[in-house]
């Protein structure tokens, strides 16, 4: 008797989602480190805000968009979802733009 394949996308989905809030997170973290070295209120605000970035999308996009991704493969639905593709490219972004930021001004 052959098992039909486990669909493991889902899965791999998430752990991309938990990934790329950890890694907000992680910048958040650096930016807040260096911002308290140089007793730079400004840094340590801005790190504030990279670190709820982060936890949006870790504690919010992440597991809305794993429970569609789960109906929508039992469902045999497209994926695409171009809101939160869009919400979690503008928080990568808008991190990223923060840590050149910090990189600059603590030169």
């Amino acid at each position: 008797m052959t098992r039909p394949p486990v669909e493991t996308q889902p899965e791999r989905t998430a752990l991309s989602w938990q990934r790329t809030g950890l890694g907000l997170l992680a910048v958040g973290g650096l930016v807040a480190h260096g911002a308290v070295e140089r007793e730079n209120p400004v840094l340590l605000v801005a790190a504030g805000a990279a670190a709820l970035l982060g936890l949006g999308v870790l504690g919010g996009l992440a597991p809305v968009r794993y429970r569609q991704v789960r109906q929508r493969v039992a469902g045999n639905v497209g994926m695409a979802t171009p809101r939160f593709l869009a919400a979690v490219t503008t928080a990568v972004v808008l991190v990223a733009l923060l840590a050149l930021v910090t990189v600059l001004s603590l030169r």
